[in-house]
């Protein structure tokens, strides 16, 4: 017996050794290439977040890889995460970004399309929290709606926005500020990504569109600055006001009552917590699943790569995969009646006008 009990702990010893073994990760990356995902087409703010981490994250990793991107768009992600969770091989080569509000979309349930657990994932890391962030609404200066009390007037001409698909956050916003806020919308989807839905704002085919304010930033900064051709009527996603903007309300500060303060602050909580989320298959051995987790981190504390994001205009405060995971728990966790508010309100109910 005592002869059975060392060989077994000396078995066990050698398991756990070799998957610690830092030199068996570096000879698996060496000369390897890792394909980063984007759930989006070119442009946009998710593709300017995952082409800088792919300039800088190799260096971090054990055998030095290489990065390409791939844009692999459709469905406001959903179509990149059915692919890391149903086929992507597991083995660590491949990961890539997706929309924020999905984790809740599934959570929530009731969409036939979504195939995926996000608690079954493995979670890299976001590269900011969304507290430098927000989510406006954005609309053109010579639309017919001038200000909130325009957007909210029960007669009249509603505002013309613009998403790509029904579950992503350019349709699920407007939902959400349509019926919590009473704004009156007219949402037309099928746009095939953000850069195509920035070139129809510009050519007055929809007044306004819901969008990343980094985003903004990042591919439209004139857009911001006083006198152009834009005004923002409100920031979703926003605990207090933006200093850049102290005469914008948040969306929080406009709820006419706690229902609808309490939904937006629910909806709002992934959004808060993962920004520009980045995710692999589920299955991805551990060892490797801690070296990407930990090259990601390391690759927000780079000061080159931090200089590339501030070149961007793009905020950099990393969330961890275990930070993700307790905040996908935390949702979770909510009361079947907020999920069957929110399902309806997300999942079954189609905007039209």
């Amino acid at each position: 017996m005592r002869t059975f009990v060392i060989g077994l702990w000396l078995a066990i010893a050698t398991v756990v050794s070799a998957a610690a073994d830092p030199n068996a990760v570096a000879d698996f990356y060496r000369g390897k290439v890792i394909t980063l995902y984007v759930g989006y087409g070119p442009g946009g703010g998710f593709d300017v977040m995952g082409r800088l981490l792919a300039r800088h994250m190799g260096k971090h990793m054990p055998g030095h890889p290489a990065f390409v991107v791939q844009n692999m768009p459709g469905a406001g992600s959903l179509v990149l995460a059915n692919y890391l969770y149903n086929r992507a091989p597991a083995d660590g080569t491949q990961f890539g970004i997706i929309a924020r509000n999905l984790p809740l979309i599934a959570l929530v349930g009731g969409d036939a399309n979504v195939r995926f657990d996000p608690r079954r994932f493995t979670w890299i890391g976001s590269s900011s929290d969304f507290s430098d962030d927000a989510y406006p609404l954005i609309v053109r200066k010579d639309s017919p709606i001038k200000s909130l009390a325009d957007a909210r007037r029960a007669a009249g001409p509603a505002l013309v926005i613009g998403g790509t698909a029904e579950g992503s956050s350019s349709a699920d916003v407007p939902k959400i500020l349509q019926d919590t806020l009473g704004i009156r919308m007219k949402l037309i989807l099928g746009y095939r990504d953000s850069a195509a839905l920035f070139l129809a704002m510009e050519n007055a085919e929809i007044a306004g569109r819901t969008v990343e304010l980094s985003s903004v930033r990042a591919t439209h900064p004139q857009w911001l600055e006083p006198g152009s051709d834009y005004r923002i009527l409100l920031m979703y996603a926003r605990k207090q006001r933006d200093p850049q903007f102290p005469e914008v309300p948040t969306a929080r500060e406009l709820a006419p009552n706690a229902a609808a303060r309490e939904l937006i602050e629910f909806t709002e909580s992934p959004l808060l917590s993962m920004a520009w989320p980045f995710v692999a298959p589920p299955g991805v051995p551990a060892d490797r699943a801690a070296v990407l987790q930990s090259a990601f981190m390391a690759t927000s504390r780079d000061p080159d790569y931090l200089a590339d994001a501030a070149k961007l205009k793009v905020p950099i405060e990393p969330v961890s995969a275990a930070d993700i995971n307790r905040a996908i728990d935390t949702l979770a966790k909510a009361s079947p009646k907020v999920f069957d508010y929110v399902r309806k309100l997300m999942v079954v109910k189609k905007s039209g006008g």
